[in-house]
């Protein structure tokens, strides 16, 4: 099984500006948080990339990360309102 690999100084600045960690959203993800796999919406500057999209106190979180046959290496994490409109608002309508 694959582990989950981040920048630990980064994940304590983004729990600093964002509110959340790296620590929090792979816990998220071994609960069964994890909604969906996409590719990165920028294929031209990131085309190695894929972004987990996580559901986490109410709203969607993407992650982008690089995958190699050993770990899953997370690059960043933000929350998407775009993402959230079409994960959450628009699934609970059905």
């Amino acid at each position: 099984m694959k582990y989950f690999d981040w920048n630990r100084e980064k994940s304590v600045l983004l729990k600093k500006k964002r509110g959340v960690s790296f620590e929090e959203l792979v816990n998220v993800i071994i609960e069964g948080g994890l909604l969906d796999i996409i590719d990165h919406p920028n294929k031209e500057k990131f085309s190695n990339q894929q972004v987990f999209v996580i559901e986490f106190d109410d709203y969607i979180y993407l992650i982008p990360f690089v995958e190699d046959k050993e770990k899953y290496f997370l690059k960043t994490l933000y929350p998407s309102r775009k993402m959230t409109k079409i994960y959450l608002i628009e699934r609970r309508k059905k």
